[in-house]
C-alpha cells in the first residue's frame, strides 16, 4: 500500500510545484547571461562579461526599465557543451530568468538552446555566428552576424593588400562547430575569388603542437593562409607559422578575434587581418556613447565581443521596457512574459553599437555595416586592430 501510494503523492506535489511555478508572477527583472567564465574559452567569454555588466550599469544609470532596474544573472558555461546545458538549465529553472544572453560557442549553442526553446524561453546569441543557430527554434536568435556575411571580406581585403595572391591553406579546428562552418565559407570564398586552394589541415581546440600543419603549409608554398579556430589555439598557431618561417598573410577567423589573443603569439600575431561585426569607429550615436563610457572606464576602445554581448543586453532591456509600457512587468507571469519578451525582440528595431539591428522571422540579426582589420603589435604584449578601408 504505501509502495503504490508514496509514487502517487510525490507526483502530485511535483505537479503543484510546477502549477506553482508557472503561476508565479515577476518580482524581479532578471535577464541571465551564460558565457564561458572558465577554459580556454575564457579568452572570449571574459569580454562578453564585461560589455554585458557595462550595459547593466550604464542602461539601469539611464532608467533600466521604465524607472525599475533590471538584474543580470551571470552563469560560467566552461567551454564545453555540458557547462553551457547546466549554465541554462539553472537560469531557466533556478535563477527564473525571463531571457538568456549566450552561450559563447556555437558548439555550445547547438546542445543548450534546445533546453531553452523547450521551456519557451528567448536567447540571444552575442556571438554564436555557426551556420544553423536561427533554426534551432522559435526562441532562439541572435546579435551576431553569421560567418558566411563577415568571413568573405577578409579575402578580399587581402587580395586589396596583395593582388599576387594565388595559392591558400585553409585550416580549421575539426572539433568546433563553429570553425567547421566558417571554414566552409572561407573555401566556397577562395575559389569564388578564382584562387587556388593547395592544401587543408585540421587540428583540436585543445591543440598546442602544429607542426604537422605548418610543415604541410609551408610544403605547399601559398601565398595566403587562412585560420579558423578559437584564440589560444589560433594564436599558437599563428605564432608557429611565423617561427617555422611562413612570411605571407595570414587570416583569423571570427575565434581569433581578441586582444587576448596578443599574449599568446605575442610580436609575431602582428599583420594578421581578421574581419569583424563591430567597429569602435561606427559612427552612430549609440556606438560613440558606447566606446566614450567603455573606454573612460577601461582605459581601452571596446572589442567585438563586448560590444555584441553589449547590444544583447539592451536588445533585451529595449524589449522589455515596450512590453511594460503596454502592460507592467510585475502583473505578468513568468512563463507568459517569457514568450511575450521572445515575440517582442522579433519585432523591434534597435540603435546598438553594432549599428541599427533587427531580426528576421527567423531571429537571424539584420546588419548592415561589416569592417575588417589588422592587428598592429607595438610590442610583446600590447597591440590593437587597425581598421582597414
Amino acid at each position: 500500500m504505501i509502495r503504490t501510494t508514496l509514487p502517487r503523492l510525490l507526483s502530485a506535489a511535483l505537479l503543484l510545484t510546477l502549477g506553482l511555478a508557472q503561476a508565479q508572477k515577476v518580482d524581479t527583472i532578471s535577464i541571465g547571461v551564460a558565457v564561458a567564465q572558465t577554459s580556454n574559452t575564457a579568452l572570449l567569454g571574459q569580454e562578453q562579461v564585461i560589455g554585458a555588466k557595462f550595459a547593466e550599469k550604464y542602461l539601469n544609470a539611464r532608467g533600466g526599465i521604465n524607472g525599475t532596474p533590471f538584474k543580470l544573472v551571470f552563469q560560467d558555461t566552461g567551454g564545453d557543451e555540458a557547462g553551457a546545458i547546466n549554465a541554462f538549465q539553472n537560469l531557466i529553472t533556478k535563477d527564473r530568468v525571463l531571457g538568456i544572453v549566450g552561450p559563447t560557442l556555437s558548439q555550445q549553442a547547438f546542445a543548450s538552446d534546445p533546453i531553452a526553446e523547450r521551456a519557451k524561453v528567448p536567447v540571444l546569441g552575442p556571438s554564436n555566428t555557426a551556420k544553423g543557430i536561427p533554426q534551432i527554434g522559435n526562441f532562439v536568435a541572435r546579435v551576431s552576424a553569421p560567418v558566411a556575411v563577415v568571413a568573405p571580406n577578409a579575402v578580399k581585403q587581402a587580395l586589396k593588400l596583395d593582388p599576387k595572391i594565388k595559392d591558400v591553406a585553409v585550416l580549421y579546428a575539426q572539433n568546433d562547430a563553429f570553425s567547421t562552418s566558417e571554414t566552409g565559407t572561407f573555401q566556397e570564398t577562395v575559389k569564388a575569388q578564382g584562387l587556388t586552394l593547395s592544401t587543408v589541415q585540421k587540428f583540436q581546440t585543445t591543440d598546442t603542437d602544429f607542426t604537422t600543419q605548418v610543415t604541410a603549409v609551408l610544403n605547399a608554398k601559398v601565398d595566403l593562409v587562412i585560420i579558423s579556430g578559437l584564440a589560444a589555439d589560433g594564436g599558437n598557431l599563428v605564432k608557429q607559422l611565423r617561427q617555422l618561417g611562413y612570411k605571407g598573410l595570414i587570416i583569423g577567423g571570427n575565434g581569433l578575434n581578441t586582444s587576448n589573443m596578443f599574449p599568446v603569439c605575442q610580436k609575431l600575431c602582428d599583420g594578421v587581418i581578421i574581419a569583424q561585426a563591430y567597429s569602435p569607429n561606427q559612427g552612430s550615436a549609440a556606438n560613440q556613447v558606447f566606446v566614450k563610457e567603455y573606454t573612460a572606464q577601461y582605459k581601452k576602445a571596446p572589442p567585438q565581443f563586448a560590444a555584441q554581448a553589449y547590444a544583447g543586453v539592451q536588445v533585451m532591456v529595449e524589449a522589455l521596457k515596450a512590453i511594460d509600457r503596454k502592460k507592467k512587468l510585475t502583473t505578468w507571469d513568468v512563463d507568459d512574459l517569457r514568450i511575450e519578451l521572445n515575440k517582442q525582440i522579433l519585432l523591434g528595431k534597435y540603435n546598438t553599437p553594432l549599428g541599427l539591428i533587427s531580426f528576421d522571422k527567423e531571429g537571424e540579426v539584420i546588419q548592415k555595416e561589416f569592417y575588417v582589420a589588422q592587428i598592429r603589435m607595438k610590442d610583446a604584449k600590447n597591440g590593437s586592430f587597425v581598421y582597414l578601408k
